[in-house]
Order: C-alpha cells, then sequence, then structure tokens
C-alpha cells in the first residue's frame, strides 16, 4: 500500500503553524479567523434534550428513531421546499465532513472513475475521491465537464470558501445536465440558512429539480446553524434508492449517530429562534470586519453567504496570510481551497465579539505591511 503521504495532499492547515506562532505574539493575543469553528454557546433547549436523552444504555439505530426522521422530513419540507420527502428520503450521518470523505467509497467508486469538485472547493472532496482511488476533477463550469466515467459531481453552495450562492437557473441546469449523463450530483448545502445578500436554494426544491430527486443527494450539518459541531451532527436528503444504498453500507459500518445527539438534533431542529439569534451575532460580525478589511484595501469577492469573507489584496495570498498575522490575526490562504484562490484569503467571522472587536481595532489602527 502506498503511504498516506502519496495517496492523500499535506494536511493544508500544518502549513499555517509558522504564522499561527506569529500571530500568537501580538500583545493582545491572536485572533484566530483561520477556522469556522462556532464558539458561541450551545442553544439551551439543545443541551435540555442531550442531557434528557444521556441514559441511552443500548445502540442507537443507523436510520435514526423516528422521531429523528420526522424531524429531518419536517424541516426539509419547511426550510428547503422539498415536496414528496419521506423516512427513505432522510439519513442521519456523523458530521458532514465524515459523509464527504467518505462517500464516493461507500458508494463503491474506485479506479476508473471520476469525482468532480469546484475548482474552489472545501478540500475535503478532493480527500474523498482520493481514498476510493478514483479520479479527482475540479471544475469551472459543471456542465463543461466530460461526463465519460464521471460518477459524482458535488456542488457546494453556499461555497466555501467563497460564500457564492448558485441561482436557481445554474442549479436546475447542472441536474438536467447530470440526469442526462448519469451521474450523481451531491449537493453541499451546510451553510444553506447562512445566507448574508443571496437567497440560498436546495437542489431538493421542485422549482430545482422538478417532481421527484432522482439522482440526487443533499448533505445537511447543525455544526453552523445551531453551534453543534462538537456533537457531530448532520443528515443526507434526497433520493431514496441512493439513501438506501448508503443505509446499508452504513449498517455494515456500524456508523451511527449517538442517541442523545439524535434526541438534541430533534429539538435542534425544531426551533427557528436559536437560529435567528446566531444569524444576528454573525451578521454583525461580517459588518465589521467587512467594514474594516475594506478600510485597509481589500477587495471582498462573493461572500453573499457563509460564514466567510473572500478578499483580496491582489497579491500572493501567503503574502496576505503573512502581513495579517503580523498583526495577531490569523487568516486562510485561499490556495487551501484550489490554485485558483492563490490571490485571495478566506477570513471566518465565527471568533467573539471581543476577538473580532480586537480584530477591527488593529486594522483600523495599526499599519499592515505592505
Amino acid at each position: 500500500m502506498p503511504p498516506v503521504t502519496e495517496r492523500l495532499p499535506v494536511f493544508p492547515w500544518d502549513r499555517l503553524e509558522p504564522y499561527k506562532k506569529t500571530a500568537a505574539g501580538h500583545a493582545d493575543g491572536i485572533v484566530d479567523l483561520s477556522v469556522g469553528t462556532p464558539v458561541d454557546p450551545v442553544p439551551p433547549l439543545v443541551r435540555q434534550a442531550l442531557t434528557e436523552a444521556a441514559d441511552s444504555p443500548g445502540y442507537p439505530t443507523v436510520w435514526g428513531t423516528p422521531e429523528l426522521r420526522d424531524a429531518l422530513v419536517e424541516w426539509c419540507t419547511r426550510r428547503l421546499g422539498a415536496v414528496g420527502l419521506g423516512h427513505r428520503g432522510v439519513l442521519p450521518v456523523v458530521g458532514s465532513k465524515e459523509l464527504v470523505a467518505w462517500l464516493p467509497t461507500q458508494l463503491g467508486l474506485g479506479p476508473g472513475d471520476r469525482v468532480a469538485y469546484p475548482e474552489l472547493a472545501y478540500p475535503t472532496y478532493e480527500v474523498g475521491a482520493r481514498l476510493a482511488r478514483a479520479e479527482p476533477v475540479a471544475y469551472r463550469h459543471p456542465t463543461e465537464l466530460d461526463p465519460a466515467g464521471l460518477k459524482l459531481l458535488w456542488l457546494n453552495s453556499p461555497s466555501n470558501p467563497t460564500g457564492r450562492v448558485l441561482d436557481r437557473e445554474e442549479l436546475r441546469e447542472t441536474v438536467v445536465w447530470a440526469r442526462q449523463h448519469g451521474v450523481l450530483v451531491a449537493s453541499d448545502e451546510c451553510y444553506l440558512e447562512l445566507g448574508w445578500e443571496a437567497e440560498p436554494h436546495s437542489v431538493l426544491n421542485p422549482e430545482v429539480c422538478g417532481p421527484d430527486h432522482r439522482g440526487l443527494v443533499t448533505v445537511h450539518s447543525l455544526s453552523k446553524r445551531s453551534n453543534l459541531a462538537g456533537y457531530r451532527a448532520a443528515f443526507l436528503a434526497g433520493d431514496p434508492a441512493v439513501l438506501d444504498e448508503l443505509l446499508q453500507i452504513r449498517k455494515h459500518g456500524g456508523m451511527m449517530v449517538p442517541a442523545p445527539v439524535q434526541a438534541a438534533t430533534v429539538a435542534a431542529l425544531g426551533d427557528d429562534e436559536h437560529v435567528a439569534e446566531q444569524r444576528a451575532r454573525y451578521a454583525a460580525r461580517r459588518s465589521a470586519l467587512r467594514e474594516a478589511l475594506e478600510k485597509q484595501g481589500f477587495r471582498v469577492e462573493h461572500s453573499e453567504a457563509s460564514l466567510y469573507l473572500w478578499a483580496t489584496r491582489d497579491e500572493p495570498c501567503w503574502h496576505t496570510v503573512a502581513a495579517l498575522a503580523s498583526l495577531g490575526v490569523l487568516v486562510a490562504p485561499g490556495d487551501f481551497y484550489g490554485p485558483a484562490g492563490d490571490h485571495h484569503v478566506r477570513i471566518a467571522f465565527t471568533a467573539t465579539d471581543e476577538r473580532v472587536r480586537a480584530a477591527v481595532r488593529r486594522l483600523s489602527e495599526e499599519p499592515l505591511p505592505a
């Protein structure tokens, strides 16, 4: 077996360590805006549901409780506009990153198969293809792909890292093209409830997919909307035939969401108030950071949704990383997400209010190296 260094790319964040040390040396401490990790409290009603389900000595089921499946179907109907989605069209998973990394393998893909993803994308799409020994293919426009050998097409709207939102027509064209060529579409919609300047749409909405969900699977996470990254609460929705195959495979693999987390997920999906409160926190942080960056000469592109600002000073991204690190602010270089990002940085607004204020103050008062 080839060593992991030959099969997979270098873990991107390892390359940030020297800049993290520089940022940590700032007199007022580091402001880490390099990752989208939630920092705000888990909503009380979710913690209560978790606690009440803590006495769960037996094994949970891979498919989840009927109550969980009811909650998933209801949320997809209410928030995505999905029609005709029953229990066979939903499946809980142990965090969305696990699913992204192992979906090609669980679908039985391998050598000779191709997996496509956006040219600016979350690195795990490529990793998932490589773990399956399939060929990873980055695209600019999905409908321009060569369909030969293409088995899985990833969409990501709102995008990580750019925050770009695909409109209904773009999504519809992709779905039509994929169906014509027998390509499964996996749509990563984990940031769907965090639109700022555009309304994100799901491929499961009938205005996009028509009367059924054939050939479509969507990925959803509670990490961002409900601050549940530590719970690993996520799920799939879409084509029942595909999800049934995944269910059987995941049963064999024992890939079960813990019972207390299932109960917490039911509580979180049934409440919109805490989502609105969290959106308000993020909106304020986003506005403050964007204004400070633009005053420093940054240009913010896309960024109409998600938890990031996609920004550039029209210089190599690592120069920008170094300049901001000198102010104690750590950001992610754009080339983590593909060569097309080599002149951008991704700036998360998931830090605390106090740390965001510190970043804004430094950007306003301290000179940024050229």
